[in-house]
């Protein structure tokens, strides 16, 4: 089992980073050139089982699957169902975390794969998605 994870300390109390961030509807918002997901499977996009769907161009590019949103401890769960990488069981969390300098955002998964993957995984999700979309929500916030 592999791990990738990025962080950020950004200068927002964790309520507030988890009012912009905690929709699990609500990725396209905040981090750039992502766009807006649609909802299906469920009509609360926050209830367990929610499947987010990424849309470009007219098709569909992905989807991932709400497992567990727990607003009180700021973080959810969820599982990519197709990625256009040799990966299985791929599993992320975005959690907010209370810091000295206002709050920690912590985005983190897990999955299996072959070891020469894992750069592709660190370039194209860890540091593409991951820290940009932490990056911006930073500035933000700022």
């Amino acid at each position: 089992m592999h791990e990738l994870t990025r962080s950020i300390v950004v200068p927002a109390p964790p309520a507030r980073v988890w009012a912009l961030i905690g929709d699990f509807a609500a990725l396209g918002d905040w981090v750039p050139g992502v766009p807006s997901p649609r909802i299906e499977e469920r009509e609360d996009p926050n209830e367990p089982g929610a499947v987010r769907v990424f849309t470009v161009d007219g098709e569909d590019v992905a989807h991932e699957r709400l497992l567990v949103h727990d607003a009180a401890h700021r973080f959810y769960t969820y599982a990519v169902l197709d990625l256009p990488l040799p990966i299985t069981g791929y599993h992320a969390t975005l959690a907010v975390r209370q810091h000295p300098g206002g709050s920690e955002v912590v985005w983190s998964a897990t999955y299996e794969g072959a070891d020469d993957v894992v750069p592709q995984v660190e370039a194209g999700i860890g540091d593409a998605t991951f820290a940009s979309g932490l990056t911006a929500l930073k500035a933000r916030l700022s």
